[in-house]
Formats: structure tokens, sequence, C-alpha cells
């Protein structure tokens, strides 16, 4: 009787976890759709603003993030994750219906464009976080290592689709489409974390609890930390030149693109083409390449390699500012992030102290990744203000490639000097007891 009960127990939370994991990854699924089907609209409102007024943009989204996040915080500190999900979901949800009834009502103007590229700007920064903090209430970490992985590989085939279908919706329907097929995702992701709540909080489960965070003395400490750091330095050079080279071909885009493509239709078409192959190289990449490549060359080179490649992109940009070089750029540069850039930033901090995993990592992923956008921005705009084509700009970025380069090297090498030296540590920690 007893052995009938520990079998029933057994499969019961096997089942619970089958079913818990679907659910999750069916959520992540629609959420990642639902951007990608929004990000091409988004690139094509940037465009409708104008190419050359994009820093104001990027100066938006930075100001509007400063905001937010306290609020953000606030209710992080005050409710439980519950409530957090359920509010920040629906207010993201009726946000869509209410750009529907602008675009409706109003048509594209310059002032819906840039309202709807610095929501949905914000939109990709909150969901994605909050669906990762969700995420570690509900599994404990046992269980995270065994299935985030899965739950992530529903987030990259949601990446894969969103691009489709804004690209066969793009061609054949109206901006309309784009919005209430986002908004259709978006609903069955909410709807997928009220079952995945109720999954939780069944008898093996986890109980979904509030989450505290950082306030605003600990974001100072972690300013501090990183001033005092040479390897935190180090990070936020190299952090600072990767946001530099991307506003660059980011702005060389859509200049480009303005000039080239002169049909919305085709414009949100180029985009999402741009989107799909960038994330199917980097998805075939993560699954087969990256971790042998990361293993077997280090992150010395990893870190020198994707700049280099970017380099002569820029030698080609400079000479010939055409749409297939841009767009060849910009799937090497945004595949070899994914593939390579962002899985080896996220190793170094596996040397760092918890502060600075906790503290000055965030400061560093949004303030100063943010920031770098603004100003490289402002800067390029100001290049075209007094004259500059964008071949100039582009030899001008070549440089900063190389230091970009020398910087992910180095940065490399001290990521492995510190891990030797860790290592030496636990060793010495190990033979003590």
């Amino acid at each position: 009787m007893i052995h009938f009960f520990k079998v029933s127990t057994q499969k019961s939370v096997k089942s619970y976890n089958t079913k818990l994991v679907i659910c999750s990854f069916f959520c992540f699924f629609c959420l990642l759709c639902s951007y990608f089907i929004l990000r091409p609209l988004r690139d094509e409102m940037g465009i409708v603003n104008g190419a050359i007024n994009m820093q104001w943009l990027f100066t938006g989204t930075f100001v509007v993030m400063l905001c937010i996040v306290p609020i953000f915080a606030l209710l992080m500190a005050k409710n439980s994750i519950k409530r957090v999900l359920t509010f920040s979901y629906s207010f993201f949800l009726t946000t869509i219906f209410v750009f529907y009834y602008l675009f409706n009502s109003t048509g594209i103007t310059k002032l819906v464009a840039i309202a709807f590229f610095i929501w949905l700007s914000v939109f990709n920064l909150f969901v994605v976080s909050l669906f990762w903090s969700f995420m570690a209430d509900v599994f404990s970490g046992p269980a995270s290592k065994r299935f985030f992985g899965i739950i992530t590989s529903g987030g990259s085939l949601g990446a894969l689709t969103g691009p489709l279908i804004a690209n066969y919706l793009g061609m054949h329907s109206t901006v309309d489409s784009l919005l209430l097929t986002a908004a259709l995702f978006l609903l069955l992701a909410l709807c997928s974390i009220f079952v995945i709540l109720a999954l939780s909080n069944n008898d093996y489960g986890t109980k979904v609890t509030a989450r505290k965070v950082l306030n605003a003395k600990n974001l100072f400490e972690g300013i501090h930390n990183i001033g005092k750091s040479k390897y935190l330095l180090s990070i936020v050079s190299f952090m600072l030149l990767y946001t530099g080279i991307s506003t660059v071909l980011y702005f060389e885009q859509a200049h480009i693109v303005e000039h080239t493509l002169k049909e919305p239709g085709q414009r949100i078409d180029y985009f999402s083409s741009i989107d799909f192959t960038v994330n199917t190289i980097a998805i075939i990449g993560q699954l087969l390449l990256t971790g042998s490549i990361i293993k077997k060359f280090g992150l010395a080179k990893v870190f020198a390699s994707v700049p280099l490649l970017v380099g002569l992109g820029l030698f080609l940009l400079g000479t010939n500012s055409s749409l297939w070089v841009i767009a060849v750029l910009m799937v090497l540069h945004r595949a070899g992030n994914f593939m390579l850039l962002r899985p080896s930033r996220e190793i170094l901090y596996t040397v760092t102290s918890l502060e600075e995993k906790y503290k000055s990592k965030n400061f560093i992923d949004t303030a100063i990744y943010r920031g770098g956008d603004t100003l490289v921005g402002w800067l390029f705009a100001g290049l075209v203000a007094i004259g500059w084509g964008l071949g100039a700009i582009a030899f001008l970025a070549i440089p900063l490639s190389f230091v970009w380069s020398f910087v992910g090297h180095r940065l490399g090498k001290q990521q492995y000097e510190k891990e030797k030296v860790l290592t030496l540590n636990n060793k010495i920690y190990e033979n003590s007891i």
C-alpha cells in the first residue's frame, strides 16, 4: 500500500512538472512571438519619424526607462509577483488596443510613431524580465537547471515565428492585423500565466511569493563597486563600445532603408526578414556551436573575434553603403552577439562577488547600456548635421571596432586569471576542511 502511494505520488509530481513546463514553454513562446510581430513595426515607426531624428527616440526610451524602473521596483517591493504580472501584462495588452485605436483614428502620425517606438522598447525590457522573475519563483533551484533550457527554447521558437507572421501580414495586410495578432499572443501568454499560477499553488508546487528588489542605496553601492574594480570598469568599457557600434549600425540601417525602400510594407518585410535570419542563425549556433567554441577558443578570442569581423564589415559598408551590405552586417553583428557575446558576457560575472553580480551588473545592463545608446545616437546625428555621409561615419567607427576587440581580448584574459585564483582558493579551502 505504501509502495503504491509512493509510486502514485511520483507520477503525480511528474505529471505536475510536465504540465508546468509545457505551460511555461507556451507562455514564453507567446511572449516573444508577440514582441517579434511588433518589432518590425517599431523599426518602421522609427523611419516614419525620420531617420535623421532617431536620436530623439533613443533619448526618449532612456528617459522613460529611468522613470519607470523605480515605479516598477516599488510595485515589486509591495506586491506579490501574481499581482505585478497581472497588472503589467494587462497594461501592455490594453496599450496595444490603444495604439490600434490611434492608428485607425489619426493614422500613422509622427507623435503616434514616437510613442509606439518608445512603448515597444519598454515592453521588451519588462515582459522578459518579469517572465524570468516569475519562473524563478515557480521552479526550485534543481528544477530550474532541469527545465529552464526547455522553456528558453519556447522563446526561441517564438522569436522565429513572430518575424514570419510579421513578414506575411506586412506584405498582405495592414498595421491593424499586426497589432491584433500580437495582442492575441500576449493574451494567450497572460492566460498561460494564470494556469501556471494555479499549477504552482497545488500540493506539489510552491507558493508564488513576493520578491524584493534593490533600493536606491543598493544602486549607488553598485556604482561604487564599479568605480573601485578594474575588472568591472573593463566590462563597462566593453559594453559602451558594443552599444556604440550597435547604435551606429542601427542608424546606418535606418538611413539606408529610408532611402531605398519607399513603401511601409517593403520596410516591414525587410526588418522581419532580418529578425528571422538572425534568430535562425542564433538558435542553431546556440544549440550546436556556442558551448564548443567558447570551450575550445576561450573568452579572450571570442570577445576579440566578433568586433574584428564587424570592423571588416564596416570597411565594406564605408565603400558601399547599400541595402545588401548593411543587411549582411546587421545579421553578422546581431547573430554574433546572440551566439557568442551575450553568453560570454554572462560568464564574466561567474568570478565576481554577490554584490557585483546583483548590484553592479544591474546598473551596467540598464543605465550604462541605454546611456551609451543615447550618447552615440546624438553623436551620429551631429555628424550627419555637419555634412558627414554614411560611408564616412562607417569608416570612423572602424577604429572603435578594433578598440572594442582589444578591450574584449583583455577582458577575457582578466576573467581567466580571476577564475584561476578562484579555483585555487576553492581547492585550498577544500583541503583545509
